[in-house]
């Protein structure tokens, strides 16, 4: 039978990793159907009782993959409860009769290089270790120099004159990303659509309200899961900072431990897991740049974040700095969201111009 490869969404990193399992496995890969009401609705249907809002778009996404006719599947977590999920995962869709091959990138919760090649080795046996580097650099690559691109996009794209300008952009430079196999190329055309955003024309304010974004990784970086939460900002005009992403839980994380736990030493003595006690340190970061305000998002549950917020909320009452909770689960609504998050706005609009 015909292999054909699948994996669920996270934001737009499903472009990078399409093109890294095309490349060394040299099997069909098709991209889980966009994540959709209907993709919560599934997952929610056959996950296990109070587990996280992730895990049911995640198991959504692999049901909706495998209906459309994938066979091998592949999934990376780790960090919280989130490392046991690859198996919870691989016995419900076993239990609802599925056939298929099951892979984690993740080993224990961290990244195992060696292992990793030999999963691919066995889907494609002329994998040689040298592609299969070469193939991770220039992931890796694609990864860091599409994280770069969005900074400069959620800096600005609130003050676009021409609507929808920066997310146009966008999809032409993933797509010629996607369109080369030379890391020379790829570093080439990240800094020529560098240089197209930064010369998108901008109606943007000197002293522009600005929020910063902390919270549990999927919940941030998922436009799906957070409810387009990063589009409702710019709406608004403000200026958006977010910290998670890929390149930081790839390797950056790691680089940074010893150096947050050591600013944060004053209200936590020790890592709170997952993305806790970034968050705590994030919060101290954007009080010193003097944000306007903070966002945290979290699944509903989320037990690293549950141990974060009190700390958060004594740090933001301490300092004066308005911060406003979400935690998702598959019952929260749009409207609920965004009356919120006018409120919010209007308060931080009113600060401003008190000062």
């Amino acid at each position: 039978m015909k292999k054909i490869i699948s994996f669920p969404h996270l934001a737009e990193y499903c472009v990078p990793f399409k093109k890294f399992l095309e490349n060394t496995t040299e099997l069909e890969v098709k991209i889980a159907p966009p994540i959709t009401d209907k993709t919560l609705e599934i997952g929610n249907k056959y996950a296990p009782l109070n587990i996280c809002v992730p895990f049911k778009y995640n198991l959504g996404n692999f049901i909706e993959s495998l209906d459309d006719g994938a066979n091998v599947l592949f999934t990376a977590g780790g960090g919280c409860r989130y490392r046991y999920y690859a198996e919870v995962t691989n016995i419900i869709l076993k239990d609802l009769g599925y056939n298929f091959l099951f892979f984690n990138f993740m080993d224990k919760g961290k990244v195992d290089l060696t292992k990793n090649y030999q999963i691919l080795k066995k889907l494609n046996s002329k994998l040689t270790r040298r592609k299969y580097i070469y193939n991770l650099l220039f992931l890796l690559n694609f990864i860091w120099n599409m994280d770069k691109i969005d900074k400069i996009i959620r800096k600005n794209i609130g003050f676009e004159v021409n609507k929808d300008e920066h997310s146009k952009l966008k999809v032409k430079m993933l797509d010629d990303f996607q369109q080369t196999n030379s890391l020379i190329k790829l570093n080439y055309l990240y800094y020529k659509y560098k240089r197209k955003f930064k010369k998108i024309k901008l109606d943007k304010p000197k002293n522009c309200l600005k929020v910063g974004l902390i919270g549990e990784l999927y919940t941030e970086m998922e436009n799906k899961a957070n409810y387009n939460l990063e589009k409702t900002l710019a709406n608004y005009r403000i200026e958006v900072t977010r910290f998670t992403n890929l390149s930081y839980l790839l390797w950056q994380k790691r680089l940074m431990q010893k150096h947050i736990l050591h600013k944060t030493k004053k209200y936590c003595k020790y890592n709170l897991g997952a993305d806790g006690l970034d968050n705590v340190y994030r919060t101290l970061l954007y009080i010193d740049k003097n944000y306007d305000g903070i966002i945290h998002t979290k699944p509903f549950g989320c037990t690293p974040e549950i141990s974060a917020i009190p700390i958060i909320q004594k740090i933001c009452s301490e300092k004066n700095m308005p911060v406003i909770f979400f935690s998702y689960d598959q019952q929260t609504s749009t409207e609920g969201i965004n009356t919120r998050l006018e409120a919010f706005f209007d308060l931080l609009k009113m600060r401003r111009d008190k000062k």
